[in-house]
């Protein structure tokens, strides 16, 4: 099976260095146009089925990229970490996010505690899905456990590579399973 991994589009709180964690978000303009872009990017791409986590951001970034061509399943599996108390606050927490790998944010969920729940998604796909091209859209925690189930890193390792820290942005990140 191969996935597909798109990040959803830049938001008020990413404008503002706010983590949004597990509230809604809203796209900023910038937002909604990186993800019409993104439509316009994959227009040669045929996927399977598309997925989008539950949260807000990730819907209006799937169905302006994907609605016109795809139905857009949201699956709350696919969903930003919790950061419990630092939902919507300040992000300087995330220049230590090693500390958080099997210990929860304050009134949250750690990061193994994603990495269970997208094991238990791509088990799913595996079922639902043998041999398919499928595209997620989904946020950062997600993406990382990505790495870590798809690609065999270390927690330590994917958050030290992630793209996000070099401003590497790419239109989809492929994993095969």
């Amino acid at each position: 099976m191969n996935i597909t991994y798109y990040v959803h589009g830049t938001t008020t709180d990413n404008e503002t260095d706010k983590a949004t964690g597990w509230l809604p978000g809203e796209l900023c303009d910038l937002g909604i146009q990186q993800s019409k872009e993104l439509g316009e990017l994959t227009q040669d791409k045929q996927f399977d089925a598309v997925f989008c986590s539950d949260l807000q951001r990730a819907i209006e970034s799937a169905h302006l990229a994907f609605g016109d061509r795809y139905n857009i399943i949201q699956d709350s599996r696919l969903r930003e970490a919790n950061y419990g108390r630092w939902n919507g606050q300040p992000e300087e927490f995330k220049d230590d996010l090693e500390k958080f790998i099997d210990r929860p944010f304050p009134d949250g969920e750690s990061y193994r505690d994603v990495e269970q729940r997208m094991a238990e998604f791509l088990n799913f796909l595996k079922e639902k899905y043998p041999g398919k091209h499928v595209a997620i859209v989904a946020h950062q925690a997600p993406q990382l456990a990505l790495e870590v189930l798809c690609n065999h890193k270390t927690w330590p390792q994917a958050i030290a590579t992630d793209w996000r820290k070099a401003k590497a942005w790419q239109p989809g990140w492929e994993y095969v399973i």
